[in-house]
Parts: structure tokens; C-alpha cells; sequence
């Protein structure tokens, strides 16, 4: 599946659908996109019959209407690509939201850093453009954050150029392009924390280390050709890169006190199992399972984002009969998930002891990138005997 999470374009609507509030859009790719009423963004002024409540779709859009809009979700299965008409552009240290009046600093940062990021920025950013601050800009200097606004603002007047050049010639067109994974990567993860990246590929690297120098110019020695001839092994099995990547595979995941999590995935949803196993505890069957637990809540937020698992999820944890452990564990796990840039939201533990929560799908998952469907099942996960049938 090719990634286009983030790429901005000039669509065409296809097909308005009122009763699904939402409409098809030609983005020149395979599958129309699909955006739905509230991702759709409107002038006051364009809407004919007015009214104190939201408009509908089919009063905004019409059929064969080019509009810009962006992916917000990946094409998955036989889903196309969801659509939003806000358009965000994110740099090293904020995301530039053009056209809109939004300006939010990352709650993750201390309140004195707060104020310190919103006066620097009151200073840098454009009136007519949004801006949401990141928690990379935490100690970031004026002339840093200075030097990112203006590039983002750089690359939207371009995309704005290239969007009335797509309408004069009527057609669907891409007009930015997200950059490639390792760049994501790196501008998503890279800060002063690691000591160095690797990189067998000699383009790869002179890529990462051109943007690190832009970008991130202090950190840019960190960056390092991993000569394969000459270390005589593969990057991959230096580093043991492999067996992560098998453990990551596999449907169970050990805990360290011997229990283990089974995970599952279905069309509608994902499943987590949390089993004791091997943990038979030292004290009390409660503290044991408690334990157990615990031990879970931390993994199970590590193998979401190792994964890349997203949209609804069910964790059948251990029954425990104390409502305040109950609580202790969830309240572990929201702690655990707060550490991930996903937007996720976790509810209670319901009267059958599961845990619901939602994580934002972005792509299809680790799993289904390296997994095919099986030839004799066809993804069932059981043969039938039919001969029982005969």
C-alpha cells in the first residue's frame, strides 16, 4: 500500500451523498477519497439557504466541484482514503493550520514554557494562519521557531500556486507530497535524546542528513553511513533488527513475570487477551492478578505503538474483585498511553472486566504489511472439513 497520509491535493467531487453525509473525491489515485460533512470547510457567504444550524453537505459541495483537501487516513482493504478539508502542514516545532484561527501550545509542556513559546510566537506567526506548537519546540530559540513558521509558510504559498494552476486546467491533481518514511521518521522522532541513526543506503543518507542539516543542523553528525562491506554484516542483523521484527509478528507477547497477552485482529475490531501463564504469584491470588496486570497495561501501550494497531480495541484484563485495583490498572494504562503521539481514549472497565479504547487508524498496521492471505483459508484461520458436509 502506498503511503499518502498527508499529501495535500486539488479533488474532484464525484458523488454527494446526503444520507451518509459525506461525498466521493477524485484524487487521481486508484480509489476516490471520501470526506465526510464535518472535515468540510465553508464560507458563510457561499451557503444560499441559511440557517442558525451547520449546513448539509449536498448545500456546500456539488457534483464535479474541485476542492483542496488532504489525507487524513491511508486507503485500507477495499476503503478508500479519508479527506479533510483542514489543512495542516507540520514542521519541526509546530504545524502550520492555514486560513484558520487556530493556536494551541502541546499540554505535555510546563506552563512557564507555555507562556514563553506563545509570546515568542505572537511575534513570528501570520495572522491569517493557525499554529499548534509541538512539544519538540520545548528550550527552541526565537530565530529556530522564526525559521520554521517561515518554511511552512514557504510551502503553503507554493502549495496555493500550484492549487490555482490545478483549477485553471480543471483537473485532480497532487500538490504536496508527504515526505518518505525515513524522513517522517526522523522529523516525527529524532531530537537530542539519540545518539546516533544508522543508514546502509548511501541516497537514503545523503537525504536524512541534507534535511537533518536544514532542519536540525546541531544533530546532523549523529547521522551515520552504515557501511556494509566494511562492518561485514547487514545492518539488520548487526543490530538484531530481525527478531524485534518476529516478536512483533507474533500473536503472543511475554510479560515479565511470566503472563503473556494473545492479540487478534478482526475486520471491526482489535483483541487483547491477558493471561497470568507461568505467573503464579507469591501472595495472594488478587496481588498476583493486580501485578499481572500492571505488567500488562505498560505492554500492551508498547505493542500499540510498535504495531501501529489503531481503531477499536478490547483488552479482556484478569477479573480482579477489588474495584480500586480496577481502577489502579486503568489508570496505569492511561499513563502508559500517554507517552504516544496517537490520539487514543481508553473507558473504563465494563461489568465483564473488558477495557474498550479507540486509537486514531492512520495506516493498516504492522502486521498487515508484511501479511498475506492465506491460500487455503482465506483468512478464516481454520479449515473446514467438508466432508462432514457431504
Amino acid at each position: 500500500m502506498s503511503h499518502i497520509h498527508g499529501n495535500i491535493y486539488v479533488g474532484r467531487v464525484q458523488n454527494v451523498l446526503p444520507g451518509m453525509e459525506a461525498c466521493f473525491v477524485d484524487i487521481a489515485t486508484p480509489k476516490n477519497a471520501v470526506l465526510y460533512a464535518g472535515d468540510v470547510q465553508y464560507d458563510a457567504e457561499d451557503i444560499v439557504e441559511r440557517s442558525s444550524e451547520r449546513p448539509r453537505i449536498e448545500q456546500i459541495l456539488k457534483n464535479k466541484q474541485l476542492i483542496l483537501c488532504q489525507v487524513t487516513k491511508n486507503p485500507i482493504g477495499m476503503k478508500g482514503a479519508r479527506l479533510t478539508q483542514e489543512v495542516s502542514l507540520p514542521g519541526r516545532f509546530v504545524v502550520l493550520i492555514p486560513n484558520s484561527k487556530t493556536y494551541g501550545i502541546s499540554k505535555r509542556l510546563p506552563d512557564d514554557e507555555r507562556k514563553r513559546l506563545r509570546s515568542v510566537l505572537d511575534r513570528v506567526k501570520e495572522p491569517e494562519h493557525g499554529l499548534i506548537v509541538r512539544t519538540a519546540a520545548e528550550n527552541a530559540t526565537e530565530q529556530e521557531l522564526r525559521a520554521d513558521v517561515q518554511r511552512l509558510n514557504e510551502t503553503w504559498r507554493d502549495i496555493e500556486r500550484r492549487a490555482e494552476a490545478a483549477r485553471r486546467a480543471n483537473r485532480a491533481q497532487l500538490l504536496y507530497r508527504e515526505p518518505d518514511l525515513a524522513v517522517r521518521v526522523i522529523r516525527e522522532e529524532f531530537n537530542a535524546d539519540y545518539r546516533s541513526i544508522a543508514i546502509d543506503d548511501r541516497e537514503l543518507y545523503e537525504e536524512v542528513r541534507g534535511y537533518i542539516e536544514v532542519m536540525n543542523p546541531e544533530l546532523a553528525d549523529r547521522v551515520e553511513f552504515y557501511d556494509v562491506e566494511a562492518e561485514g554484516l547487514p545492518l539488520y542483523e548487526r543490530f538484531h533488527v530481525h527478531e524485534q521484527l518476529h516478536k512483533a509478528l507474533d500473536r503472543k507477547v511475554w510479560l515479565p513475570s511470566g503472563g503473556s497477552l494473545i492479540i487478534e485482529h478482526t475486520e471491526a475490531l482489535s483483541v487483547i487477551d491477558v493471561n497470568t501463564g507461568r505467573n503464579v504469584g507469591t501472595s495472594s491470588l488478587e496481588a498476583t492478578v493486580l501485578q499481572n496486570n500492571l505488567e500488562a497495561a505498560e505492554e500492551i501501550a508498547r505493542q500499540l505503538r510498535l504495531r501501529d494497531i489503531g481503531g477499536i480495541i478490547v483488552i479482556d484484563f484478569i477479573d480482579m474483585e477489588i474495584k480500586e485495583n480496577r481502577r489502579k490498572v486503568v489508570e496505569a494504562f492511561r499513563n502508559a498511553l500517554s507517552r504516544d503521539k496517537t490520539r487514543s481514549q481508553v473507558f473504563d472497565i465494563s461489568e465483564l472486566g473488558l477495557v474498550e479504547m479507540t486509537r486514531k487508524r492512520i495506516g493498516e498496521g504492522l502486521l498487515q504489511s508484511f501479511a498475506t492471505q492465506c491460500p487455503h483459508c482465506v483468512g478464516r484461520g481454520v479449515g473446514i472439513n467438508t466432508g462432514l458436509l457431504d
